[in-house]
């Protein structure tokens, strides 16, 4: 499995530009800055790239589930799933394709370990449980997945803005003290299952209009070879969210953005990104 910490390119929807103008000029001049090399996918239909892009699993293989997500069916959102397999074929990319039904906004992986929310038995009802776990094992090539529960009100059931691996041992999760017992309980049980270490990092949408904006989940960062963008939203957590995660990312760089206009919208950093490995022999179409 690759690793965050490990891509070296990174990928934006060619829609990003279009409908996001300001953050992605904030955007493009900080990865400039950054010597971050970046491209953009071809034909997009929404920013929300991480999603609807193949899973890099190792240097020249990559998985393609099928990106046909409860929250997007009916017609009316037809023009909102963006045809995975023509993106691919531009940019150079022959993926593994599953039938499988698993948005890469929830598959939170290192090494060996993946972390997905139970979302995936309702995208999948088709499927023996304990069958689709192992394909999946065998498809990402781990030998662990661990299942936590998905957070209320959250549509797309994601495991992207709740918890992200530090290393092979430790998780930062979102400190949900302010969410439901019943929801805290389960989630604490799910992630005390895993074995790993924990470090809690400062989570409030609570000010939010409705249960759709981002605002104020610092989780979903990007994260790359030497460097991690944090995204901030002018509220009072943001200064000690970045000092908490410049003593956990140690050996990167740690740099921040305003990332109010697409987090208002349900996304953040990760939701946007499709970060990979690129090496040797892996030449693709920027």
């Amino acid at each position: 499995m690759v690793n965050d910490t490990e891509t070296n390119f990174l990928y934006l929807a060619d829609t990003l530009p279009i409908k996001y103008p300001s953050f992605f000029k904030r955007l493009e001049a900080l990865l400039i800055r950054c010597e971050v090399s970046y491209g953009l996918l071809p034909g997009t239909k929404d920013i929300w790239a991480v999603d609807y892009m193949p899973i890099q699993v190792g240097l020249e293989k990559f998985v393609q589930f099928s990106y046909n997500p409860s929250y997007l069916q009916g017609p009316k959102y037809a023009d909102l799933i963006t045809d995975s397999d023509k993106v691919c074929e531009q940019i150079g990319i022959n993926p593994v394709k599953s039938t499988i039904v698993l948005d890469g906004g929830n598959v939170i992986r290192c090494d060996d370990k993946v972390i997905m929310t139970e979302r995936i038995f309702k995208d999948n009802p088709n499927y023996d449980k304990d069958l689709l776990i192992t394909q999946l094992r065998e498809l990402l090539e781990v030998e662990h997945i661990y299942l936590i529960p998905e957070q209320p009100y959250d549509f797309t059931g994601h495991a992207d803005g709740m918890v992200r691996f530090v290393d092979d041992n430790t998780i930062l999760v979102n400190d949900y003290q302010r969410e439901s017992k019943r929801f805290q309980q389960a989630f604490d049980a799910a992630i005390r299952k895993t074995g790993l270490d924990t470090i809690k990092v400062p989570y409030n949408p609570y000010d939010n209009k409705g249960t759709y904006s981002a605002v104020g989940d610092y989780i979903n960062y990007l994260q790359m070879e030497d460097i991690a963008i944090v995204p901030t939203f002018g509220i009072a957590e943001d200064d000690a969210v970045v000092k908490l995660l410049e003593s956990v990312f140690t050996n990167s760089k740690l740099v921040t953005i305003d990332a109010s206009d697409i987090a208002k919208d349900g996304g953040v950093l990760n939701c946007i990104s499709w970060n990979i490995r690129i090496d040797g022999s892996l030449k693709l179409i920027e």
